[in-house]
């Protein structure tokens, strides 16, 4: 996990009996590509090959 930074992606979804709006939130785990990232950065991601058994993730910049 020296490489490696969890990601939570949050989306907000629409109820569909009840019209409320509803948070969903997602973890990853993403490859940092020697990036400098810390708690509470804003970054995206993007799908690569399987780095490891739960990698799946690379982190291209920050936001």
């Amino acid at each position: 996990m020296q490489k490696t930074v969890v990601v939570e992606v949050e989306r907000k979804i629409q109820h569909p009996v009840y019209k409320k709006f509803i948070k969903v939130n997602k973890k990853f785990k993403a490859d940092t590509n020697n990036m400098n990232v810390k708690v509470g950065d804003k970054v995206r991601i993007e799908e690569t090959r399987p780095l490891s058994r739960d990698k799946h993730f690379k982190i291209t910049g920050k936001i």
